[in-house]
This record gives structure tokens, C-alpha cells and sequence, in this order.
């Protein structure tokens, strides 16, 4: 598996990422053993988990595992921010939640450090000094080495950004984003803001729920059990998708498996990997099989032809300021005469 430099930052990552949200939900703990097993016997060495996947089962299965490996060779990535108690600050991105949550993550996951500790969302009522501050002491107490930011949008991620430089704290150095094939309004202003800002890119759901695998034949509300979507309890969030649009991106990704020999999931994957901004994509898999298929995704490239078919097959209306009447006039603008 080939490797990648981690935004600015001088750690080296695998270009693929295991994610574990399918541990102790999915798979069971012998099973997630043998998932990550394979994907290390593959050239990876990046996992990432959270405090709230199955409920803290995740962080433990991947520790669990983690105690019979060399601790250097593995970049460890988990995230905190939502609620793991029923106490009024169990929840949140204050300085008493994220210390409470870094010290259990640590338990779970057998380690002294994480190698990257996530924001896992946005928290409207904490200030972002508080937080930022927090993370920045847990870097300075060794307990965590890179801080990283999840599911905000450009201009949160910016003022963050620009509070740490300000105040010459650790920098969040990652943002993980919901990007794929079908989900692309990531590229307007939080992959642009990341290429600028050389922040590393670790995509999530990059086959959207596996929708992009073509496996849901019978429908996307009638996903049945043993699926991601199928085993969703917001499956009404899925079904967003059964539209004339993901027909037509469906229909494209069956025709290009058809000429590559390549399956439907390892080219969806492959358009992610191919995007400049993105640095490793989180694959996630319930079976060695799904594993597998995933890993397929890496070593060749698409064409340009290839993903010009897909990106026209995916193509969503643009409005103002990110059409590219906008982007005409501002070319125009900086011509020289």
C-alpha cells in the first residue's frame, strides 16, 4: 500500500485508513482481529476509531488488539465530543469532557498516547478557546500528539486554525469529512480551504453506506439486514439517495467495472483517492471479504476520461459563488492587460 505525508505534519500514513466503526456493531471481536490483521499484512498502519462507536466496544476490541503489536508502528486516531454519560457535561467539547474522554479512551485502547485526537463535531455551546486550549494542554501532558478536527465546515475549521496560530497552540493538523461520489459539496469550500492550508484529508463513508458498491439491487429503503444501511437506524437518511441521480451515478461506476475488470467499490474509492486533496480515505468493512474488495481500490488509477464520466454522472446544480460563471469573472478580473 503506497504511503502518504500527513498534511504538515511529518508522520507518514498508509493512503487507505481502517476505519473500526463496524467493531462490536458488525463484526465481532475475533472477526475485527482478523480485519485488521489482513489490512496490516496489506501495508497499513492507520486505524481509526471514536469513544462512542459501540458505545467504547470499538476502542477496546482495536486496543485489545493493539497490546500484542509495536505501538510505533500503528498511527492511532480516535475522536471525542458526544455524550458517553447521562451526566449533564458528558457530552461536548469543554475542557472537563474532552480530559474525561481522552483518560477512558486510553483505558480502552491499552496506550499511553493517541497519535491523533479528533473534535468529532462542532459543539455550539463550548468556546472554541476553551476548547482548543484543552486539546492544546493534552499535547503539551503527551497524553495525545496531533490534534484533528471532524465534520466542521470551512470557516469553522478556519477559525480554529487561525485561534491556535494566534495564541501559538498546536494547530489542528486534519479535518475528516463526509466525501464521496454522491456526497461532493465538499469540494466547495472545505477541500479548496484544505489544499491552501496543507491539512490532511481522511474522507468518510467514501462508498456512501455502500450504496456505491451497487449492492442494494432491490432498493435503498429495502436494504436488508446485515448492511450498513439495512442495520441503520436512520435509514430515512439514506433513502435520500433513491433518486435519478444515483441511477445515473450507479449506471456509470456498472459501466466502468464492465471495462476495467475492477468491482463497483474499488472504483468508487479509487475517484476519492485520485482527488489531490484527499490524503487517505476511511474504508470500513464487516467481512475479510469487504476488506479485500476495498484494498482493490488502491495501486492503479482511473482515467481522465473515466472520471470525467463519473463527475458528469454525478454533477449537481452549482449556484453562486461556486459556479463557474463566478469563477469565469474572477479569472477576468486578475487578467493583465
Amino acid at each position: 500500500m503506497k504511503l502518504r505525508k500527513f498534511g504538515n505534519t511529518g508522520i507518514i500514513v498508509s493512503e487507505l485508513c481502517l476505519g473500526t466503526m463496524t467493531f462490536g456493531w458488525q463484526a465481532d471481536e475475533n472477526t475485527s482481529h482478523k480485519i485488521i490483521s489482513r489490512y496490516i499484512e496489506n501495508g497499513g498502519n492507520f486505524l481509526d476509531t471514536a469513544n462512542v462507536y459501540s458505545n467504547g466496544k470499538s476502542e477496546e476490541i482495536v486496543g485489545n488488539w493493539l497490546k500484542g503489536q509495536d505501538r510505533e508502528s500503528i498511527v492511532l486516531a480516535t475522536k471525542a465530543r458526544f455524550r458517553t454519560t447521562d451526566f449533564p457535561n458528558g457530552v461536548g467539547l469543554s475542557r472537563k469532557h474532552l480530559f474525561s474522554s481522552v483518560r477512558n479512551s486510553l483505558k480502552r485502547l491499552h496506550t499511553d498516547y493517541i497519535d491523533l485526537l479528533q473534535v468529532h463535531a462542532w459543539d455550539p455551546l463550548t468556546p472554541l478557546e476553551e476548547t482548543f486550549g484543552a486539546l492544546n494542554s493534552l499535547v503539551e501532558d503527551g497524553l495525545i500528539r496531533y490534534v484533528g478536527i471532524s465534520n466542521y465546515r470551512g470557516w469553522q475549521f478556519e477559525k480554529a486554525l487561525q485561534l491556535c496560530r494566534n495564541k501559538g497552540w498546536h494547530e489542528p493538523v486534519s479535518i475528516q469529512s463526509h466525501y464521496n461520489i454522491l456526497v461532493r459539496a465538499t469540494e466547495y469550500e472545505i477541500l479548496p480551504m484544505a489544499l491552501a492550508e496543507n491539512i490532511a484529508v481522511m474522507p468518510w463513508s467514501p462508498l456512501a453506506g455502500g450504496i456505491l458498491t451497487g449492492k442494494y439491487k432491490s432498493g435503498i429503503t429495502n436494504a436488508p439486514a446485515g448492511t450498513r444501511v439495512g442495520d441503520s437506524s436512520s435509514k430515512e437518511y439514506y433513502g435520500r439517495y433513491e433518486n435519478e441521480r444515483t441511477a445515473r451515478v450507479l449506471l456509470e461506476l456498472a459501466k466502468i467495472s464492465k471495462e476495467t475488470g475492477k468491482t463497483m467499490a474499488e472504483i468508487a474509492l479509487n475517484w476519492v483517492l485520485c482527488n489531490p486533496a484527499v490524503t487517505s480515505p476511511i474504508i470500513g468493512a464487516r467481512t475479510i471479504e469487504q476488506l479485500d474488495d476495498n484494498l482493490g481500490s488502491e495501486g492503479w488509477k482511473l482515467t481522465t476520461d473515466q472520471i470525467d464520466a463519473i463527475n458528469d454522472a454525478s454533477n449537481m446544480e452549482v449556484t453562486y459563488p461556486y459556479d463557474q460563471r463566478a469563477e469565469e469573472q474572477q479569472k477576468r478580473d486578475r487578467q493583465i492587460p
